[in-house]
């Protein structure tokens, strides 16, 4: 009886309060929004500048197009990359008011993208729009670490990495309804939709307790930023960038071209423009799936072999199937299916980035956690940009999308070298 007792005590959850439950929702959504206005921005592109270039004084042509939205995703990565400035912030001021801040910067940015008159005006509000979003995902994740029981809050972040996922389904469905209709600007217009779960952040959610006591009992000593490149983190944090970094290059090789590669796949086995644009759409959804499993399945991997083992067999995969799906399925004469097929597997080891939302928090103390979560994150999403520009000239150069994309496995087989230099926290708690 005793060790049914003892099963039964383990299986048994610490109950959510209130502000737990509604904190989680409102985060989630955020990060939700998120995936929602980047997925919004690859989907309304082209329509937007064509309007937009000619009244800029440049014409619509393919190259000027590309041109054009190789310079705004540059710009809109570089808010990305900037938005480790929230992370301070949110050490200092608590976690929720600086959350809904950079839920309402984005918000209030992306809806403005519906006003530009010009291709410049368009670049600006994406920058600024990208210093918000690239926040929100620190700031969600340092919240749930430190609001949720400590034997939920590895489910949690693996719940909240879903968020951004579903909203690539979102976008999808309201391309299919709204953008088909109203168009490009109106699209941008339901992107200003998260004031109101920031206003709900603000309002209703209580800073974690974890926060409220180290904000009470520690002196600050110095300004975080300097404190993670101090003596006791300097080796987590560089580790932690250099791992972020490897993940986002895989993420922006496998979702940002992946559209591109089912259209020309699409296209070479006889499908029309429309076909094959609807095909991206449904394979879009593929990987979406694929990933939010990924998410799911993660935090019992990683509390059964540790966070290391983990992050190894996602990486793994990462390398494995990037390379099969652009390096092999791609070329197949009749490859739209496997390639298909494997971007579900691609999507599922997509996940590891719910690792993160796990591991991150439990590397660093209350006083610094925003600040390293928000740092890591921001570093290697400036080397993305850089990567990305390299895929684009290669991709050019070597008149083909398959083989440049494939390469980018060899950054998961040097992230499983990387790996063995990260702190294990298999079983221990949150520091505080």
């Amino acid at each position: 009886m005793n060790s049914i007792t003892g099963a039964a005590q383990r299986a048994r959850k610490t109950p959510l309060n209130r502000s737990q439950i509604v904190g989680f929702w409102g985060a989630w959504a955020g990060w939700t929004l998120d995936g929602m206005d980047s997925f919004i921005y690859a989907l309304v592109l082209t329509p937007a500048l064509t309007e937009l270039l000619p009244r800029s004084g440049y014409a619509a042509t393919p190259a000027n197009i590309g041109l054009a939205g190789s310079i705004l995703f540059a710009l809109f990565l570089v808010g990305w990359g900037l938005s480790f400035i929230w992370g301070p912030m949110a050490d200092r001021f608590g976690r929720t008011r600086v959350l809904a801040g950079t839920i309402f910067m984005f918000a209030i940015f992306t809806g403005l993208s519906a006003t530009a008159q010009s291709v410049w005006a368009l670049g600006i509000y994406r920058f600024l729009a990208g210093v918000g979003i690239g926040g929100e995902w620190a700031l969600a994740g340092t919240y749930v670490a430190e609001s949720w029981p400590e034997d939920r809050r590895k489910m949690g972040a693996g719940y909240l990495q879903t968020g951004y996922y579903a909203g690539f389904f979102i976008a999808a469905a309201l391309n299919y309804t709204v953008g088909v209709h109203f168009g490009w600007r109106a699209m941008f217009l339901t992107g200003a939709i998260p004031v109101v779960v920031a206003i709900l952040v603000l309002t209703r959610v209580e800073e974690p307790q974890t926060w409220k006591r180290s904000e009470a009992s520690h002196v600050h000593r110095g300004h975080p930023l300097r404190e993670i490149f101090g003596s006791a983190y300097r080796m987590r944090t560089v580790v932690a960038c250099a791992l972020l970094t490897i993940a986002i290059i895989g993420l922006w090789a496998g979702a940002v071209y992946e559209p591109s590669a089912v259209i020309q796949l699409a296209t070479r086995a006889g499908a029309t423009k429309a076909e094959a644009i609807r095909t991206a759409s449904i394979a879009t959804g593929i990987l979406s799936i694929g990933t939010i499993l990924g998410c799911l399945a993660l935090p019992p991997m990683a509390e059964r072999i540790g966070r290391k083992w983990t992050l190894a067999v996602y990486f793994a995969g990462m390398a494995v199937t990037i390379a099969l799906s652009f390096g092999w399925a791609f070329y197949l004469q009749n490859g739209l299916v496997p390639f298909i097929a494997l971007l579900f597997v691609l999507g599922f080891f997509g996940g590891n980035f719910a690792l993160f939302s796990l591991w991150l928090p439990e590397q660093f103390e209350t006083r610094v956690r925003a600040t390293a979560f928000a740092f890591c994150t921001s570093f290697g999403r400036f080397v993305g940009a850089g990567v990305n520009f390299l895929l684009g000239a290669a991709v050019l150069r070597m008149h083909t999308l398959g083989v440049p994309v494939a390469l980018t496995a060899l950054a998961f087989v040097l992230g499983l070298l990387i790996i063995p230099f990260a702190p294990e926290t298999k079983g221990e708690t949150l520091p505080s």
